[in-house]
């Protein structure tokens, strides 16, 4: 894993995600640094999205980070690129942190202290992970996510907008299981079984339709 200073910074994915990542890129390379992004799209490669060209991947010769928010397709990609990791300056990381490879904090995101997180977890704009949490692989937390204390999340999960993740404890975390979806804005008070899709306040398993 590359980390820190780049010379040449891919970002693999050019929608929303990715043009967000621009900026943070461009600081991490300085200003005789290169930032490219890399499309499996053949009708993309040739072309500029925000400045900065699109290359495939088999032109790729660079570390990358991942802007792709499918847990799958990011695992797919992650077994062929070299991984970067990519904090935005406004990002702060406490004590006693530990992060996995392909890692991404954009700005005024913060890990306060003695967490562990996995790979190539996407931590965007105002999230926090607090003490003591614990964090799998190819994990996502939209904007403005509140992961308290003792939280234990697996592998794949993705916590929507505004979602609020009450503290647990050291003998009982809270835990949110493989592969669920927490709905944007809401407050997870009990664990939350893998695969589930939980919504509201309290968050509850959302009700199937039809």
């Amino acid at each position: 894993m590359w980390q820190g200073r780049f010379m040449k910074l891919a970002i693999y994915g050019s929608g929303g995600f990715g043009r967000e990542l621009v900026q943070a890129a461009r600081e991490a390379v300085g200003p005789s640094g290169q930032v490219v992004f890399v499309s499996d799209d053949a009708d993309q490669v040739g072309q500029t999205v925000c400045g900065l060209p699109v290359v495939g991947a088999d032109q790729l010769d660079c570390p990358a980070v991942i802007a792709v928010g499918d847990p799958a397709v990011r695992r797919s990609i992650a077994d062929r690129v070299t991984a970067a990791e990519l904090s935005a300056p406004t990002h702060r990381r406490g004590p006693d942190v530990v992060v996995g490879e392909g890692a991404v904090f954009c700005d005024f995101t913060v890990v306060t202290a003695s967490a562990t997180i996995g790979r190539h977890f996407q931590c965007n704009i105002y999230s926090y992970v607090a003490h003591d949490c614990v964090i799998g692989d190819f994990v996502t937390f939209a904007p403005k996510v509140c992961c308290n204390g003792n939280v234990h999340i697996e592998d794949d999960v993705y916590v929507g907008t505004g979602a609020i993740l009450r503290q647990g404890t050291a003998g009982k975390p809270l835990r949110i299981g493989k592969g669920a979806v927490i709905g944007m804005g809401a407050v997870v008070t009990k664990d939350v079984p893998p695969g589930a899709t939980v919504i509201g306040n309290p968050a509850k398993p959302m009700e199937p339709r039809g």
